[in-house]
């Protein structure tokens, strides 16, 4: 592994909150600001806090440092997921091991913006709609091949409802209904 290069902070410019939340999500450690900065551990860890920084445990650093552009692989599969799947913060964060703070900050830093909860929920069920009618279509097609609502219902473990229910959101013209039972003797006439 490759040592970091020190961590200096320039005399000119003051040592803010900012200015250590930049260096720390950049990789420096707290004990690297503070032998940086000459200010002491505790008054290093309040500004990181006034700042609003993630702070990381030494394993994500030590992971960070390893792979430098590991971080900027798991921010672009972040939004990839949460762009393209539909994927929630929470979801992103319980996939790659983070807070969901830092799942948000992973996001942001690969470019991506940041959804309300309703946009989520219209994308999620926009998705949903789009598998329903795709299903739809799928059914219309075995059904217009000869199968029966019975047997579409029984293969994809559905009511015979939804697949009627679904066979006529996809526009199916049904065939007429059969008289399922036993057969009735033609009547004699007198």
């Amino acid at each position: 592994m490759n040592p970091e290069p020190p961590v200096t902070i320039d005399p000119s410019e003051a040592v803010t909150p900012l200015s250590l939340r930049k260096q720390y999500e950049s990789g420096a450690t707290v004990d690297e600001l503070v032998t940086a900065s000459g200010l002491s551990y505790g008054t290093v860890l309040n500004r990181l806090h006034d700042a609003g920084t993630v702070m990381r445990t030494s394993w994500q650093t030590r992971r960070m440092r390893q792979d430098p552009q590991a971080r900027k692989r798991l921010a672009a599969h972040l939004r990839t997921l949460y762009e393209q799947h539909g994927a929630t913060l929470t979801e992103l964060a319980a996939g790659a091991g983070e807070t969901r703070r830092a799942a948000r900050r992973l996001l942001i830093e690969a470019g991506g913006t940041v959804r309300t909860t309703q946009q989520t929920l219209r994308m999620r069920a926009a998705a949903r709609a789009a598998e329903r009618h795709k299903l739809a279509l799928s059914l219309r097609a075995r059904y217009e091949a000869g199968a029966t609502v019975p047997e579409l219902a029984r293969e994809h473990s559905y009511s015979v409802a939804t697949v009627y229910r679904l066979l006529h959101q996809a526009g199916t013209r049904m065939r007429p209904q059969h008289h399922h039972g036993p057969a009735h003797a033609p009547r004699e006439r007198p």
